[in-house]
Parts: structure tokens; C-alpha cells; sequence
């Protein structure tokens, strides 16, 4: 029998739908791979292999009982520990949450057990999302299965998304969720080589999702390939009055359009994307990733984003400010960690419990937003970043004007070891030099393998959408799939 656990997800829910395995046998097959993993990659924060054989006899008993299977039934996932989960553990990879376990499911998890997915286990983030390398995590790294020839120096997953990221290119889950606030689903999936895709802003539901910042925080798929993607993408989408930032739009059908034919298409090649010290490898894939949008018959158009020199530090003005609004919440009152000091009063009781659960990029983060948002300081920062933030749309706006998609590359370098950048804040920023301005601007995006560096490791290329045209966005990612026939994967060391 084949390996089970080589599978994606459109191979996984056909073959259980035709009967040539079982559900129960594909979540046994991915939970043992978890147990056996879990020690050297820490890519979850909790295992809940009950779940997903739960998941599973319940699709078995579907189809023998000759009944209408979901999109994703059969299809073990990992949940990244930014989505609640009824009755276990979702702790966000922070101390101050450790224990909680949420009385409610979000909306995205609930709609992927409407469609048949089980849960293999919570995946371990940055903590809160903050971080581009995983190495904020309260519960530890978690360390890339990829490796440097000859050497053992453990990798970083990319961020936050990296549990995710590290669990499908090992073969933990065929798929996992990701949220994106400004790269944390596609720079994660470039450092692996795998597939992952940030939907439109609104697509996907916030409800019962920890928040990072509200005004930039979308759920994604991640997994091994463009169809797999579309398929869960597919499943997670949909309006939810819950959320007053979703989309009341139907979900199309992405994966029954999905075409590798991009006649008639122009795809535009942003010039300041082009940034110093880039490498020779970087600027090499993505001018083969070019050649490749041309095969599929497309036309290159080279166009301008003249705003994208200041979406960084626009981004960092943003994304921490709404951060320190939405994390006042954690306070030790009502749930998670309380660190109650003898003699302590109310305030004292708020100092020791965020002293004691934050840890060092949170704190960080929430002392940039608190200051930009102060009296003295909202204009001069806060007001001016979200006037570039409307400047870096109208960019965009202008350059779909002329093209139906945007290719760039996924990140400014493959993989980095972990620790590399620990030191140093805006060196590890820098990793979201090319994600973010899609984010600032809520378009759709996705990070397709296109090759390895020298050293053999994985680089990704990105493609940036219209707003709501994931299907451009999904079909010339298609195009680079197939023309990079990539299927490097890890040599298992773990």
C-alpha cells in the first residue's frame, strides 16, 4: 500500500471516497507520524490524535451508510493555535494563555469538521503571531525538518505559521490552517516548500480567532500544492455575521476552475521589489518564474508600486498599535494565567500577570503600539502610516488597472538557522519586506515552491491577486507548479 502519509488532500478525501483505504487508517498513519516527531520538530503544541480517529470512523460511517461526503472528509489537519477549539487547549504559543480551554469553536475550525477534516493537534506559532522565524513561542522553536548539506544547525520554519509550515513539509498533515497578518502564511511555506495562500481580507471569518491586529489578520490554507489549497480554501470561506469584517459573498468554486492556461493574461512585475543586497538566487528564480508565466501563455508587463519602500514601516506602526488594543484584554481577571503578588492590588495584579505571560517580541510590540498611539505621537505616527497604507492600495489599485496579477518573490532569502536573527528585531522584520504590502492593502496572495538555493534549500515565489480574484491568484500559481515540477522534500533526520 502506498504511504499513506505521502498524500495530499485532494488524493486523501478521493481515495477514502472510492474505498481504496479507510479515514481511520490515514489518521492512525499521520498520528503516528506526529508522536514520532514531536520531540525533535515540536511542531504542536498539543496532540489530539482521539480527534481526528473520531473524524475519521465518522466519515467511514458515512460512506458506508452511502452517504454525501464533505469536501475535506477523510482529511486529518493540523489547527494552528490561533483558532479556539472547543474544549482544548488554545493558547495562542503565550504563557498567559496556557490551560485555556475555549467553551466555543471558531468559525473557521467549525466549518472545516462541517466539511469532514479531523484534527491531528494544535500547531505551535510565534507567539500571538508575532514573529517571522517561530522562535517566540512560549512552548519552545519549533524546528524546520529541512537541513543545510552537512550540517545540523536547526532551521528556522519561517513565521508565525511555522508549526504549520514544518508539520505538512514533514509529513505530519496533509494540510494545516495559517493566518496571514503580513507574510505568516506565505514566508513560512517558501521556508519549507510547500504551498500556502492568504485569501482576500473578509474571506475567511476572525471569529473565535486569537487577534492580532484586526484590520490585517486573515486566515489561510496551507499544504502541499495549488489544488490542495483551493480544495481547503474552499471548505474555511464564507460570510459569518459573527465577524462584521466578513465578506457577504458566495464562496466560488475555486478548484473545479483551476486552469494552468493563462492566455489572454498579463501579469505584472513590480520594479521596486527589486530591493538592495537582494541575492543573485533570489532575482534568479524570479526570473525563471517569469519565464514560466510566458510558457503558460501570459503577458509580461513590467509596472510600478512607487508606495512599497514605506509598507514596512507602516506595517510596524499598524500592526502594533491594534496589537496593544487587542491584548489589553489578557489582564489575569477572567481566564489564562493570573499572577496575584501578596498584598497585591488590582493594578498590581494587571503588572505581574502581563510581566509574567508576555514574552519579550510581545511586550515589544505592545510598548511600539502604546507609544505611537499616545496623545503626543497618534499623528505624527499612527494617522500618517494609515494614510501610506492608502497610498500602497491605490498602488495596487493602479497597477491592476493595466495587469491581472502580480509575481514577485516569497521572501528575501531561504531559510535562515534559527538564533541567526534572534538579535537583531528589524533583521528579522525585514523577512516580510515582500508579504507585506499585499497584506496593508487585504488582497489576495500565495507563496508557491519554484526551486532550491545553492545550499538546497527551498525558495518560493509569490502571486498578488485583484481583490476577491483568488482564482487568478490560484491558477497562475497553478501555472509555476507545474512548469517547476518541484518535489524536493526534507531527508527525514527526526
Amino acid at each position: 500500500m502506498t504511504d499513506l502519509t505521502e498524500l495530499g488532500v485532494a488524493a486523501i478525501r478521493d481515495g477514502v471516497a472510492k474505498g481504496d483505504f479507510t479515514a481511520v487508517e490515514v489518521a492512525d498513519a499521520f498520528n503516528a507520524n506526529v508522536a514520532a516527531a514531536q520531540d525533535a520538530l515540536n511542531a504542536f503544541i498539543v496532540a489530539t490524535p482521539e480527534a481526528a480517529v473520531e473524524a475519521a470512523r465518522a466519515t467511514d460511517a458515512k460512506r458506508a451508510a452511502g452517504e454525501t461526503l464533505g469536501k475535506m472528509a477523510g482529511v486529518p489537519i493540523g489547527m494552528k493555535d490561533l483558532f479556539a477549539t472547543k474544549g482544548v487547549q488554545t493558547t495562542a504559543a503565550s504563557h498567559i494563555l496556557e490551560g485555556f480551554k475555549p467553551e466555543y469553536e471558531s468559525t473557521v475550525s467549525q466549518k472545516l469538521w462541517d466539511a469532514g477534516a479531523g484534527m491531528l493537534g494544535k500547531l505551535n506559532l510565534d507567539q500571538f503571531a508575532m514573529g517571522s522565524s517561530n522562535e517566540t513561542s512560549y512552548f519552545g522553536n519549533v524546528i524546520s525538518p529541512w537541513r543545510r548539506p552537512g550540517s545540523n544547525a536547526p532551521l528556522a520554519p519561517g513565521g508565525s505559521s511555522g508549526g504549520s509550515s514544518a508539520a505538512i513539509a514533514a509529513r505530519l498533515c496533509p494540510a494545516a490552517t495559517g493566518t496571514d497578518t503580513g507574510g505568516s502564511i506565505r514566508q513560512p511555506a517558501a521556508f519549507t516548500g510547500i504551498t500556502g495562500i492568504k485569501p482576500t481580507y473578509g474571506r475567511c471569518s476572525r471569529w473565535g480567532v486569537v487577534a492580532f491586529a484586526s484590520s490585517l489578520d486573515q486566515a489561510g490554507a496551507m499544504a502541499h500544492d495549488v489544488t490542495d489549497c483551493s480544495i481547503m480554501l474552499e471548505a474555511m470561506t464564507g460570510f459569518d455575521p459573527k465577524d462584521s469584517t466578513s465578506l457577504d459573498m458566495p464562496v466560488p468554486e475555486w478548484t473545479a476552475n483551476l486552469s494552468a492556461d493563462l492566455k489572454g493574461k498579463k501579469v505584472g512585475i513590480p520594479r521596486e521589489y527589486r530591493v538592495d543586497g537582494m541575492p543573485a538566487e533570489i532575482e534568479a528564480i524570479w526570473q525563471q518564474g517569469i519565464a514560466w508565466l510566458k510558457d503558460a501563455g501570459a503577458e509580461v508587463v513590467d509596472v510600478t508600486l512607487p508606495h512599497t519602500q514605506y509598507a514596512l514601516p507602516a506595517y510596524y506602526i499598524i500592526a502594533p498599535a491594534e496589537a496593544s488594543s487587542n491584548l489589553a484584554r489578557y489582564d489575569g481577571v477572567r481566564y489564562g494565567l493570573r499572577d496575584l503578588p501578596d498584598g497585591a492590588n488590582l493594578q498590581d495584579m494587571y503588572a505581574a500577570t502581563r510581566a509574567a505571560g508576555f514574552g519579550a517580541e510581545v511586550k515589544r510590540r505592545i510598548l511600539i503600539g502604546t507609544y505611537v498611539l499616545s496623545a503626543g505621537f497618534y499623528d505624527a505616527y499612527y494617522t500618517q502610516a494609515q494614510k501610506v497604507r492608502t497610498l500602497i492600495s491605490h498602488d495596487f489599485m493602479g497597477a491592476f488597472s493595466e495587469v491581472d496579477v502580480l509575481l514577485t518573490p516569497t521572501a528575501p532569502s531561504a531559510a535562515f538557522a534559527l538564533g541567526e536573527n534572534a538579535d537583531d528585531p528589524l533583521a528579522m522584520y525585514l523577512n516580510d519586506v515582500f508579504t507585506v504590502p499585499a497584506s496593508l492593502a487585504g488582497l489576495p496572495a500565495m507563496s508557491v515552491p519554484a526551486g532550491l538555493d545553492a545550499q538546497g534549500l527551498p525558495l518560493g515565489l509569490q502571486l498578488i491577486g485583484k481583490p476577491f480574484d483568488e482564482q487568478g491568484v490560484l491558477n497562475a500559481g497553478l501555472a509555476i507548479e507545474q512548469r517547476a515540477g518541484f518535489a524536493a522534500k526534507p531527508e527525514k533526520w527526526w
